[in-house]
């Protein structure tokens, strides 16, 4: 079969059984099992180790006619449906920490040792360990054998699955299920010796840490640097060529959409520098954004590290790919992200080894165990809170600086609050959590003898996130003239035009929000207020230190979905949104502002420093596809992109889409069911959001022209 033909087979596939697959985060009926069979085990971290072993070994896998990498999981089916709900209800009676609060996974993580040395041998390198230890650590090291032990019996059964299809197969298909097999049966025990096998079990480990630890959103991250090493001695051996390692990287894709519930995200990295700032872009770094093209499915998102030496065609690619519908790709601004690691700690040899932890959150590859938005907070809210804590006490501030001082303060009390949640949540999961695999996977946990919910990473940092900046800035410059400057009205006036969400009060909104400058069209005004609110985050976020380590308490301004479930429950804001309408999507401007065009708006957007803001920062763009005829408007597309890179950008994403395109899948979601946006740093398909987060996306400033 041709390889055009089986991805669009197997895209249609993915869409079509996407409901039906077993839980990703573990099957209850399994877990159940599992810990009522090791009662008499007194260790709740040994019990840990057995039950990421059994869930392994347990879990069933399905392959089809067409795949080529073993790894999805079964579909579910109706018999167990009582089974399920019985066993949910006993571990929430018995076991109630099984489902600890907090982040997980949202990582890469470090194979490296399972590449050199295969399960077998990190399993008798584990063991040593044990022998040696005493007390809890030696039974982390136990635990962390178990959970190894399941991962090979998880990746025999994927092999077990490929050889019962063989054995209905025939002809070529049968010798693809063949080398399948035989790929799992030797990286069950065995250091991968091919591109094709270190593939598979870098799936396999990816997919067993996100089930049997319920360690979500672990990420391929980067391919072009992990994988380099195979694909080449294998290019040099004749056996394999550029367009087979495409068509495996789709089918991993494809895989990746298989299992992960739509919604979120998953991601790739390519590109960057190593610690000498040598460009790592390869042939691999062109392949993982090129099998985006025949996929066309919402994961993964593609992201390119981007520094000044990065190859124009790499850029050029993504751009290329954007142009032609597929909002998948990313631009990362290298040399910016790796200014902000180092302000948290990270050295200047590793600053170089980050991913995007699912969205555009950043986290060290490998050793990370950071929490990403936790929590979201809600800037214009808390304006809000402090307009009318000011009204009510009678005695509302006289000044402007006075107004910001108040609000600054309310903001201060709430990321005081958000710290002391966080920790408790960290002092939960060093107690009743437990993530043996992902734990063998991530540096220090093997060496220090500790799991990742115990503090045994690297890094243990917790990222957090201020959704709305942009209305925010936009809100405190009419505050600022309307109230302090013009005296137009006073304080407790206009606290109650918002409370009456501005009806009978429609000149007044319109003068708060087409009368006055706003952020996003290179008014230094009020993009200074944007970096003014950045550097206060930064400064009160650095005053705490998170559990276990004293790890920082670093800030982002990304949102996922959270600008619009934030926004639908907050009040009319001063910048002349209604109620309950969505907040700005990420670090740009609020919607439809961007009156000055995209230079404009790359200008406003980088006039501040993005660095300290790790927790994430994407800058979303948005054209309409008829405007990309000519390569020339590509080119331009590109230059605009390098330019927001150049000035210190932290990301940007673009979809290029009709609105009329839009409008007509929200009239009919059938004809259009995978029709990918991106949406607050994020992809999604269109067609399964909210009816208001549809609306977001459509209000979204359309720049006719570059």
């Amino acid at each position: 079969m041709e390889a055009d033909e089986r991805i669009q087979q197997l895209r249609l596939r993915c869409l079509e059984r996407k409901p039906y697959t077993l839980p990703w985060d573990g099957d209850p009926r399994l877990m159940a099992r599992s810990l009522r069979a090791s009662a008499g085990v007194s260790s709740w971290t040994v019990r840990r180790g057995i039950l990421t072993r059994d869930l392994l070994a347990w879990t069933p896998l399905e392959i089809d006619d067409l795949e080529l990498l073993a790894g999805r999981l079964a579909h579910d089916r109706p018999e167990w449906a009582a089974e399920r709900r019985e066993a949910r209800a006993y571990l929430q009676e018995h076991f109630p920490y099984l489902y600890t609060p907090g982040q997980a996974g949202h990582c890469q993580l470090d194979f490296s040792r399972l590449y050199a040395l295969g399960l077998d041998g990190l399993r008798a390198e584990v063991l040593t360990l044990e022998r040696a230890a005493l007390g809890k650590r030696a039974e982390v090291y136990h635990a962390f054998g178990d959970a190894l032990e399941g991962l090979s019996l998880w990746i025999e059964n994927a092999a077990q699955t490929a050889d019962r299809a063989a054995a209905q197969a025939a002809g070529p298909r049968q010798g693809e299920l063949d080398a399948i097999a035989a790929a799992c049966r030797r990286v069950a025990h065995l250091p991968p010796a091919t591109f094709f096998e270190a593939l598979q079990l870098t799936w396999l480990a990816i997919l067993g840490c996100q089930m049997a630890d319920r360690a979500f959103l672990i990420n391929p991250g980067h391919l072009d640097r992990t994988l380099a090493p195979y694909y080449q001695t294998d290019l040099a051996a004749g056996r394999i060529t550029p367009e087979r390692a495409l068509l495996l990287i789709e089918c991993l894709y494809i895989l990746l959409n298989e299992n992960i519930p739509d919604g979120l995200a998953i991601s790739v990295m390519v590109g960057g520098r190593d610690a000498q700032g040598r460009d790592l872009t390869n042939s691999l770094s062109y392949l993982c954004l090129e099998a985006l093209r025949r996929t066309r499915l919402v994961y993964p998102t593609v992201g390119v590290c981007w520094h000044a030496e990065t190859p124009p065609e790499l850029t050029a690619l993504g751009v290329e790919l954007i142009t032609r519908g597929l909002p998948n790709p990313a631009f990362f601004g290298d040399e910016t992200i790796q200014r902000g690691l180092r302000l948290y700690g990270v050295p200047p040899e590793e600053s170089w080894n980050y991913v995007n932890s699912t969205c555009v959150e950043i986290t060290p590859v490998g050793a990370s165990n950071v929490w990403v938005a936790s929590p979201y907070f809600s800037t214009c809210q808390i304006l809000l809170d402090e307009i009318a804590a000011q009204v009510e006490s009678g005695c509302p501030a006289q000044t402007f600086a006075d107004f910001l001082s108040g609000y600054r303060a309310r903001l201060a009390a709430q990321i005081g609050a958000a710290v002391e949640a966080e920790n408790h949540s960290r002092r939960i999961r060093q107690q009743w959590g437990g993530k043996p695999l992902q734990s063998v996977f991530t540096r220090d946990c093997l060496a220090r003898g500790q799991d990742i919910d115990d503090g045994g990473a690297r890094y243990n940092w917790v990222e957090c996130s201020f959704v709305g900046l942009a209305n925010l800035a936009d809100s405190l410059y009419v505050i600022r003239s309307e109230v302090y400057e013009q005296k137009r009205l006073t304080l407790a006036e206009l606290h109650a035009i918002l409370q009456a969400n501005f009806d009978g009060h429609e000149v007044e909104r319109q003068r708060f929000l087409n009368g006055y400058p706003k952020y996003g069209n290179d008014c230094a005004a009020v993009d200074e207020l944007v970096g003014e609110i950045v550097t206060f985050v930064r400064q009160e976020c650095a005053r705490y230190a998170m559990h276990p380590d004293d790890s920082p308490f670093v800030p982002g301004a990304f949102c996922w979905v959270m600008h619009e479930r934030l926004g639908s429950a907050c009040g009319a804001t001063p910048d002349g949104r209604r109620a309950g309408f969505p907040f700005a999507d990420g670090c740009g401007a609020a919607q439809g502002r961007e009156k000055a065009g995209p230079t404009a708006a790359v200008l406003s957007v980088t006039s501040w420093d993005a660095a300290p803001l790790i927790g994430g920062a994407a800058f979303n763009m948005k054209f309409p596809a008829s405007l990309f005829k000519t390569p020339q408007t590509a080119r331009r597309l590109q230059d605009l992109i390098v330019t927001f890179l150049e000035r210190g950008g932290f990301e940007t994403q673009v979809n290029v889409v009709d609105a009329a395109v839009l409008k007509a899948a929200q009239q009919n979601p059938e004809a259009y069911r995978d029709l990918v946006v991106r949406i607050g740093g994020y992809t999604d398909y269109f067609t399964r959001l909210t009816p208001e987060m549809q609306a977001e996306v459509i209000m979204r400033t359309e720049y006719g022209a570059l």
